[in-house]
């Protein structure tokens, strides 16, 4: 039975397994569940990951969530190339160094931002505070600098001259803020110039197909709308009580 993927490519660590696996041309079935929806509090989905998260894998009977423990279980279980989670322990480390730092130093920055900028607008019909909206571009500017000087640095990629989990987790994060029209590396060119060397790296065609959904988050928001105006109801109360 092929490995199952559930996950949402409106989720920054959903986008990050899925790149993974299609790079790796690791077969698996996608199992898509929709956060918009509310899949992930279905009772159905309950029964996989009780946290009510996404990305899920289920390998046979093996059933695991969060995004960088998939991620490190795949690069083991599939022995991709050494590149994406090097076996020299120095660099390795590097990697490690970088994923235990960026659930707190960019993920909430970047999403805040998502957030103010790209759904509380169009749910609540005015925009965001501003002055949390600025508060959040602020944060976000410092958490990019951090990643630039500290990860980095004057460095091809993160753990050196090749792409790694690294990279990848960092990329589609940074990608989230531009579902808000926010372009957090607009004005750095050695980031820019990372950003595109990750893009050759994973493919094109490929990292287009995957940040899609989140680049047109509006149309989303206005698809559900239209459809299940009682869900938009809910994810207003939810995202304003959030955003103050």
């Amino acid at each position: 039975m092929a490995l199952q993927y559930y996950g949402d490519l409106n989720s920054q660590p959903c986008r990050s397994v899925y790149i993974f696996l299609k790079k790796n041309n690791i077969p698996f079935e996608f199992k898509e569940v929709r956060l918009f929806m509310g899949e992930q509090y279905s009772e159905q989905f309950q029964k996989l990951n009780p946290l009510g998260k996404v990305p899920v894998i289920k390998d046979g009977d093996f059933v695991l969530s969060e995004s960088v423990s998939i991620l490190k279980y795949l690069a083991g279980k599939y022995q991709t190339a050494d590149h994406w989670y090097p076996g020299d322990l120095q660099r390795r480390a590097r990697v490690n160094e970088y994923l235990d730092w960026q659930h707190s130093g960019l993920r909430p920055q970047a999403s805040r931002v998502f957030l103010l900028k790209g759904m509380v607008p169009f749910i609540s019909g005015s925009p965001g505070p501003a002055a949390g909206v600025k508060e959040a571009v602020e944060e976000l500017t410092q958490s990019v600098e951090k990643f630039q000087h500290k990860f980095l640095q004057d460095k091809a990629y993160v753990a050196g001259a090749d792409i790694s989990l690294a990279d990848l987790v960092a990329i589609v994060e940074l990608m989230q803020p531009l579902g808000g029209g926010h372009d957090p590396l607009d004005g750095s060119a050695p980031l820019t110039a990372w950003r595109e060397r990750v893009k050759k790296a994973i493919g094109r065609e490929l990292f287009d197909e995957v940040h899609g959904p989140v680049l047109n988050t509006q149309q989303s928001l206005e698809c559900i709308s239209q459809k299940q105006p009682e869900l938009l109801d809910a994810m207003k109360k939810m995202l304003l009580k959030g955003g103050k």
